[in-house]
């Protein structure tokens, strides 16, 4: 059943949701044309509100202010004896039986709720009582839910029963050449093997800590029978899914190829990241059927626009490799990637943004991903910028074509300023080392990605060690695993024991934007008022952006523990911006002070209790 109208704005019960707080928490990780670890910010929790850093400070001296988690008076077991809770209702209740108000779905307590109507409750091993949130070693750990007990409502659902969930997870085929095109640029050697390991060892973590209303996941992960890009083999696997399976949802999808999702939505069967990203009509018109992690391509274009028009536009290119381009007002070029029947439409709608803020691009060229006439298609590319007179090329696509393209600006003798837009995994160290570095030196911009801390102190990659004491063998892939299985199991918990799309699709609506902080992105779906109105309601979750510069000289490990030289480097310890936030300016790009490659501590104010034993994996 899908929502009755992607136009309500929530209930009671959503807007209590918001008054406590965000409860999603995911890391963006741009899903859009490969599988591989996107790295960068924390990816498994709650992010805290982030001060602005003081102006030219030191990354040391940026803070993020401490978020004390709700208190309860509980006894030394976590539970006062006064009080007990009530097997056979739907969820927790006092001693008397007296109706609480809890403004919740039935069956769901959290633990904020609890403390504001004064309510003991148990709430059991995984929660820290003190913080208010579960018991993970992690600063971003989301707040503490109460066991449910009582009578689930057993099929509420196509693919739910009393005690399972089916999800199926369509991965790629070791075999599939475009992606084994695109990750072998980085020696990414883990195998659909290892992904699947890693996946039903990750539901084992979630199910140990988060609230199921007594379902478990049943998993099953589906090898594509074709390549990334193949439209019938998309079409066919949705099918088989759908007939064979009959999930109550999908994680994943061919991502280069909208065939997948549109035959699952034509289904009924609603999924989450499972193709490249849509426009915003195409998610209001499938309501409760489609959510992606990361923003859209047109809210993208939207702050990149905004990036441009406030801080580069009407300035000299003084970052250009050129000397003599340092003297000139900033001529604009865009390279982008056909990659579906909506890129030409969105490369219209980028022009349209940038206009508003009265910018023009001069030279507008674009590609297509294919080993076999890349090489040539950069060649022409870059020659019609050169004879343009094109000093700062703005560069949106796949994470491959910049080394072609930077190799061939070099052969021309050509040194523009490389825009960088926040498009897949471009963003990313592993990448970025691939490209030309006499180019690379030129490139700024905005990205997606959040600050990284070492994945051996933060992230999904600590957690799973400390969860069950070795490490992934996904570990190159277990950034971009994670975010699809966190972000249902966190949104399962606001549902409650009621599970539907409906009530899913409301849910995640209700959910408050997460908060800000420098090592992880905030989130929101639904009706905030953040994006301009036509992106409403949002069904695209990442909302804000970090400016970046590409750093040749620093050495570190890149997102998949590679060493090597040359690291992107976040301005202002990765200050974050939403749409109307990006200041006015000369962009920030290459001032060393205040800039930060990586996290080899966790940042002032986002340490965390770390003397938490796990729970035995469920």
């Amino acid at each position: 059943m899908q929502p009755s109208s992607a136009e309500s704005q929530g209930t009671d019960w959503q807007r209590t949701l918001k008054r406590f707080g965000p409860i999603l928490a995911i890391v963006l990780v741009a899903v859009v044309v490969i599988v591989i670890v996107a790295g960068g910010g924390d990816d498994s929790g709650d992010p805290g509100a982030v001060e602005d850093p003081d102006d030219g400070g030191s990354v040391a001296e940026s803070s993020v202010p401490e978020t004390d988690g709700a208190e309860t008076t509980v006894g030394d077991d976590g539970a006062d004896p006064s009080v007990e809770t009530t097997p056979d209702s739907t969820g927790p209740a006092p001693a008397d039986d007296a109706p609480v108000d809890t403004g919740l779905p039935d069956g769901v307590m959290t633990i904020s709720v609890a403390a504001e109507l004064g309510l003991d409750i148990d709430f059991g091993r995984r929660c820290d009582t003190e913080r208010g949130t579960l018991a993970v070693p992690n600063f971003f750990a989301p707040e503490c839910f109460a066991p449910f007990e009582g009578d689930n409502g057993g099929a509420t659902a196509p693919g739910v029963t009393e005690d399972s969930i089916k999800i199926v997870w369509w991965t790629a085929r070791d075999a599939d050449p475009v992606l084994s095109y695109v990750t072998s640029a980085i020696l990414n050697d883990d195998t659909t093997a290892d992904d699947e390991h890693t996946m039903h060892k990750l539901v084992e973590y979630y199910e140990s800590y988060y609230e199921t209303y007594g379902r478990k996941v049943d998993l099953v992960v589906y090898e594509g029978s074709g390549n990334i890009n193949d439209v019938g083999a998309a079409r066919a696997d949705a099918v088989e899914i759908a007939e064979e399976h009959k999930p109550f949802m999908v994680w994943g999808g061919p991502t280069l190829t909208n065939a997948f999702a549109e035959e699952l939505h034509a289904r009924g069967i609603p999924c989450i990241s499972c193709g490249p990203g849509q426009t915003q009509e195409y998610y209001v018109d499938r309501p409760g059927l489609a959510y992606t992690i990361g923003k859209g391509p047109d809210q993208l274009n939207v702050l990149v626009a905004e990036y441009i028009g406030k801080r580069l536009a009407g300035d000299p290119a003084i970052h250009a490799g050129d000397e003599s381009m340092h003297s000139k007002q900033r001529v604009f070029g865009r390279i982008w990637i056909e990659a579906s029947a909506a890129s030409a439409g969105l490369n219209q709608q980028f022009e349209d943004a940038l206009a508003d803020w009265g910018v023009e691009i001069e030279e507008s060229q674009n590609y297509v991903l294919d080993p076999g006439t890349l090489q040539e298609s950069a060649s022409t590319v870059i020659a019609r910028m050169k004879q343009a007179g094109v000093t700062s090329v703005i560069f949106n696509g796949d994470p491959i074509a910049p080394r072609e393209f930077t190799n061939e600006a070099t052969a021309q003798d050509y040194w523009p300023e490389w825009i960088v837009t926040g498009s897949v995994l471009v963003d990313t160290t592993a990448f970025s080392r691939t490209y030309d570095q006499q180019q690379w030196a030129n490139a700024f911009g905005v990205s997606n990605l959040a600050a990284r801390v070492d994945r051996v102190i933060g992230g999904v990659y600590s957690l799973y060690v400390w969860f069950h004491g070795e490490p992934p063998r996904a570990d190159d892939n277990i950034g971009v695993i994670n975010p699809a299985i966190q972000t249902f199991y966190s949104n399962l918990q606001l549902v409650g024991p009621n599970l539907t799309i409906e009530n899913f699709h409301d849910a995640i609506f209700a959910a408050e934007p997460t908060r800000r902080a420098f090592t992880a992105p905030s989130i929101s779906y639904g009706y905030e008022g953040i994006w301009p109105a036509e992106f409403e309601p949002d069904y695209r979750g990442v909302d804000d952006v970090a400016e970046i510069w590409w750093d040749p000289t620093v050495p570190g490990l890149d997102e998949i523990d590679r060493d090597g030289v040359g690291m992107w480097r976040f301005v202002n310890g990765g200050q974050r911006y939403k749409p109307g936030e990006i200041p006015e300016g000369p962009p920030a790009a290459f001032v060393l002070e205040g800039s930060v490659a990586i996290y080899e501590q966790r940042p002032d104010d986002e340490e965390f209790p770390d003397h938490y034993e796990p729970l035995p994996a469920q």
